[in-house]
């Protein structure tokens, strides 16, 4: 069972940067396909970025091109993404996922808060 632990969300002011963080507690999550999802409240959970195990092929939601970027460390078990030029609508729990085939893992979450 692969558990996976967000961390580095906080609030910040429009325009900033932040970069938040998932550790996960197996080696073998390098070869999974991570990706991060965000909830903002009242609303569904909505794909924000993935990449592949090898961090050679990497996918972002239209509305965070340019300024998100997902990346990961194998050798760290960790998954990041570098959020910036924030803006209010970014405000969310972020999640991040691993997959590999029909195995899915799911992280607590980390909340994101962007002030205007």
């Amino acid at each position: 069972q692969v558990q996976l632990v967000e961390s580095g969300g906080g609030l910040v002011q429009a325009g900033g940067s932040l970069r938040i963080s998932c550790a996960a507690s197996e080696r073998t999550v390098s070869s999974y396909t991570m990706a991060w999802y965000r909830q903002a409240p009242g609303r569904e959970r909505r794909f924000v970025a993935a990449i592949a195990w090898s961090g050679a092929y990497t996918d972002y939601a239209d509305s965070v091109k340019g300024r998100f970027t997902i990346s990961r460390d194998n050798a760290k078990n960790t998954l990041y993404l570098q959020m910036t030029n924030l803006k209010a609508e970014d405000t969310a729990v972020y999640y991040c996922k691993a997959t590999l085939g029909a195995k899915v893992y799911w992280g607590q979450g980390t909340q994101v808060t962007v002030s205007s």
